[in-house]
Parts: structure tokens; sequence; C-alpha cells
């Protein structure tokens, strides 16, 4: 499989995907970018502003959401993008239009994957580590799968100064650790895990990143890190 799963789309400052337009451009390597907008509301809006950002690296965009057979679409996709948004709305729609395992399919057979936020928890085995608020009822947390591990984007480091009396992502996600035996990634902003066609993972833009495992103490990644092994485990879910 071939992935590139960013944290965010944009930073601050920065035109949308511009933090980490040499990944794209390589990534895509001229080939059409079929992009799932399901995470907004707007669609159109969101196919043409995606549409623009990516046409400034002479990327082509066509958006699944007026195909009249989204499922033989994605199924001849060269790359596929699944962009952010709310992360219950974009599964609650791939479940409804049936594309679950179509995408999964199609990247299995080559295609190229990408995500952002929203996307990128897509390709995790259960929607379960996202940040998002549940604005609609998905038919179950299951994912695609194509990553046998959690990434957790927008991962925020714990304020010491700040009053906030709820729990921190750090907490939350030891919390789902408590119940599931499954690593997590802690993707920072402006960073990226790229999986090759090879079996290898790395940690992609300068930041480090934070692993969480059951029985273990978080660690840091270094940025550029090789997380290949982080491949070869199997998820254990609702084992306290």
């Amino acid at each position: 499989m071939e992935l590139l799963l960013l944290s965010n789309s944009r930073s601050p400052g920065q035109p949308m995907f511009a933090h980490a337009a040499e990944a794209l451009v390589e990534f895509v390597a001229g080939r059409r970018v079929t992009f799932l907008p399901y995470a907004l509301a707007d669609h159109a809006e969101y196919v043409r502003t995606v549409a623009e950002a990516l046409g400034r690296y002479d990327i082509e965009v066509a958006g699944l959401h007026s195909s009249a057979d989204p499922v033989a679409d994605v199924r001849a996709a060269e790359v596929l993008f699944l962009g952010g948004g709310n992360t219950f709305r974009l599964l609650h729609a791939l479940q409804s239009l049936r594309l679950i395992e179509p995408i999964r399919d199609a990247v299995l057979a080559g295609a190229g994957y990408m995500g952002a936020s929203a996307g990128t928890n897509m390709a995790c085995p259960t929607l379960r580590t996202t940040n998002d608020m549940p604005i609609v009822e998905p038919e179950s947390f299951q994912a695609l799968g194509l990553i046998p591990f959690q990434i957790n984007p927008h991962y925020l480091d714990p304020d010491p100064a700040s009053t906030h009396m709820g729990e921190t992502r750090e907490e939350r996600l030891l919390e789902f650790l408590e119940e599931n035996d499954v690593p997590v990634l802690g993707l920072r902003e402006g960073s990226w895990l790229r999986v090759a066609g090879d079996g290898k993972a790395s940690l992609g833009g300068p930041h480090s990143a934070r692993l969480f495992e059951r029985g273990s103490e978080p660690a840091e990644l270094p940025a550029g890190a090789e997380l290949s092994s982080l491949l070869a485990g199997q998820p254990h879910f609702d084992t306290p």
C-alpha cells in the first residue's frame, strides 16, 4: 500500500497543504486525485477549495460527490484523498454510500491513499481515537483498517499553565489503552505518516510524534523516525 496520512491540511500562516507540499507532489507523482469531500457539509465548496489548493502544484482533482457511480469511480481511482472535517460524518457517509470495501480494495490493488485529519482517522481500524464530537451516528466505529494501529491527528501536548479541568489529550489516549490494546501515534500539527509499498513507514515533517502503547510510558519519536514495526502489529479491541 501507498499511504500519506497528514495530521492537518493547514498550518498557521501558510496556504492549504503548503507545509507538506513536497511530500504531496512526490506521492501523487502526476496521477489524478479523486477527492472524497464527505467530512464537511458543503461538498461542492470543499472540492473547489481542495482543487484550488492542489492546483498550485499541478495536481488534478475530481470530486467524488458529483459521480453517477461512486463505487465504480473509487475502484478506478489513481489516488484517493479523504479530507479533514468531522470524522463521524465522514465515516457515516462512507458507510451510507457503501464505499468502505471499494476504498480498501482500491488501495490494496495499488491506488494511493491520502488522508488529512479525519481522512487520516479513516485509515485506522476504528475512529475511537478521533478528537471530534459525534454529530451523527455511524453504523459502527469500524473504519478502513489500512494500518493496524491508531493515529491521533492534531495531537496537543499538555499545557502546564492551563486552567482547563477536562482531560488532556494524553489522558484520553491513556484511557483508550485501558480498554484496548492498540498502539496510538499522536501526530502533531505539521507532521505526517508515510507508508511505502515496500512495507516501510516513517514520520514526516519537522516535529516529533508521541507513541502510546499499553504497558509502556508514552515515548517521543524524533522527526524522520522509522515506524515500520507498527505495521506488523495486531490490534486488540475491548480488552480491559
